[in-house]
C-alpha cells in the first residue's frame, strides 16, 4: 500500500520537461571535474522519470570544468568570444559522461550539440530532437546555443520554448530563490512563488535576464530547486511544492 501511494504521489504532472543541469551537478560539492558517482545519481533519477512516461531533455552546463568568464578576464591573451566557445566545448564533455552513465543503466539516449561535431554527437535539429523525445529517448543538449556571449541558462530557456516543454526545471545546489545569497546571509528570505515581473524588478538571481525574458514572453514556467536532495527531480516533475516556482 505504501509503495502504491508513493507511486501515485510521484505521478508526473508534466509530459515534456527541459531540465537545466549546471556543471556543479557532475562533481562533488566544492570540487571540480566529473564525478562518476554524481553523474550516475543524475542518470538514475532521469531513468525513473522517463519510466513514468515523461519526455526529458537535459541542457548541461560546464562550471565544473571551466567557465568562459574565467578565461576572458585576461582579454588580450584569450579573446572573450574564444573563451565562450571553450565553455561550450566543455559542456560536451559533461554531455558525453551523462550519456555513458544513462546507457550503462540501459536508457536510450541521444547527445545533440549546437556546435557541429558529428564524430561524438548529432547536431541539434529541433524536429529530430522532438522525434527522439516522442520515442522515449532522453536527449542531452550540449554546446549552449552555439553562440558566444550567451549562457547555458539562456540555451535552456530557448530549448524549452523550441521544444514546447511544459516547464523548465532549473536544478541548483540551493532549495529555491532567495532575497539574498543564503550562503552569505542565513536570514535571507526564500520565495515559494514569484512572478516574472518580481524577478525582473528585484533583480533576483534565478537565471540571467535574457533567459527570464525568453520564458516570460513564452509563458514558460520555471521551477528552481535543489537537485542534490535524492528524488527531488522526480518530485519537481510530479508537481510537489518544492523550490521556487516562477510564472505569470
Amino acid at each position: 500500500m505504501n509503495s502504491d501511494s508513493t507511486e501515485i504521489s510521484l505521478a508526473p504532472k508534466y509530459q515534456r520537461v527541459v531540465l537545466k543541469l549546471s556543471g556543479e551537478g557532475f562533481c562533488q560539492a566544492g570540487k571540480s571535474g566529473i564525478s562518476i558517482d554524481e553523474t550516475l545519481n543524475i542518470a538514475r533519477q532521469a531513468k525513473r522519470i522517463v519510466s513514468r512516461g515523461v519526455q526529458l531533455a537535459i541542457v548541461v552546463g560546464a562550471g565544473n570544468i571551466l567557465r568562459g568568464a574565467q578565461f576572458s578576464a585576461g582579454g588580450e591573451v584569450i579573446k572573450e568570444a574564444s573563451a565562450h566557445y571553450m565553455g561550450m566545448l566543455a559542456t560536451v564533455l559533461n554531455g558525453m559522461a551523462l550519456q555513458e552513465a544513462l546507457e550503462s543503466l540501459n536508457c536510450e539516449t541521444r547527445l545533440q550539440t549546437a556546435l557541429r561535431m558529428e564524430t561524438v554527437a548529432e547536431p541539434y535539429i529541433r524536429r529530430r530532437c522532438i522525434r527522439h523525445l516522442e520515442k522515449g529517448r532522453i536527449v542531452i543538449l550540449a554546446g549552449g546555443t552555439g553562440n558566444p556571449f550567451v549562457t547555458t541558462d539562456t540555451a535552456a530557456a530557448l530549448r524549452a520554448r523550441e521544444l514546447s516543454a511544459n516547464i523548465l526545471l532549473k536544478a541548483t545546489r540551493v532549495d529555491g530563490v532567495y532575497s539574498e545569497d543564503p550562503e552569505h546571509n542565513p536570514h535571507a528570505l526564500r520565495y515559494e512563488k514569484l512572478t516574472f515581473s518580481q524577478v525582473l524588478r528585484d533583480n533576483l538571481r534565478v537565471m540571467d535576464m535574457a533567459a527570464i525574458s525568453l520564458c516570460r514572453e513564452g509563458r514558460m514556467p520555471i521551477l528552481v530547486f535543489n537537485f542534490k536532495s535524492e528524488g527531488n527531480i522526480e518530485r519537481a516533475i510530479a508537481g510537489h511544492t518544492i523550490g521556487t516556482l516562477v510564472s505569470e
